[in-house]
């Protein structure tokens, strides 16, 4: 794994957090109406929920790739095929007005974990971005590696956002953002995907 990897599998990913969608949108909600002392573990329990679908994507492409290696390589064209889905929805989203928050039963570290764990979207999604970083098989030391900076990255855009929505200046330039928000995130998934397919 080097260092451009590394780089592109973070960037790629705290784009698609920072793009305003109904979770990070309920974690500003949150921080905005309870203070940090709720939002910052209810964003804690978002962010591990969204990583747990890293985990069962790295686990479910080792196994696929193992039995059926001729799934690879259709894999990698799917996923840059929902990559530049992904990105033409974020171009299309980022002139409309902001998603509803989500919602669930607690507002607590758990029910952060619950509410994620509810949206399987998230594991396609990493399943696609970690084939365009990383396109060849892993060994399972990698993949728990590459798990460790997907949390990372994923508790430290969360909290962040927790502990500074707490402020209304920081909420409004927050909402403010969320044309460039998008078209950047659109950028770059587009691209992620063009790789990915090209490469195959």
């Amino acid at each position: 794994m080097n260092v451009e990897q590394v780089l592109a599998l973070v960037s790629a990913l705290s784009l698609a957090i920072l793009t305003p969608g109904p979770a990070i949108i309920a974690t500003v909600q949150t921080a905005f109406a309870h203070g940090r002392g709720r939002a910052l573990p209810y964003a804690l329990g978002l962010a591990t929920g969204a990583s747990l679908w890293c985990i069962f994507a790295l686990a479910g492409m080792a196994v696929l790739f193992r039995l059926h290696p001729q799934l690879f390589a259709a894999m990698k064209i799917f996923g840059g095929l929902y990559l530049l889905w992904f990105a033409w929805r974020l171009w299309q989203s980022s002139t409309l007005p902001l998603p509803d928050a989500a919602t669930g039963t607690t507002k607590g570290f758990w029910g952060g974990i619950a509410l994620n764990l509810s949206n399987p979207k998230p594991a396609l999604f990493y399943g696609a971005l970690i084939l365009s970083v990383f396109p060849e098989p892993m060994a399972p030391q990698r993949q728990g590696l590459i798990y460790a900076i997907c949390l990372a990255t994923e508790l430290f855009w969360y909290a962040l956002v927790a502990l500074m929505m707490s402020t209304s200046g920081m909420r409004r330039r927050y909402f403010g953002a969320k044309f460039w928000i998008d078209r950047a995130a659109a950028f770059a998934m587009a691209g992620l995907g063009l790789l990915l397919i090209l490469e195959h």
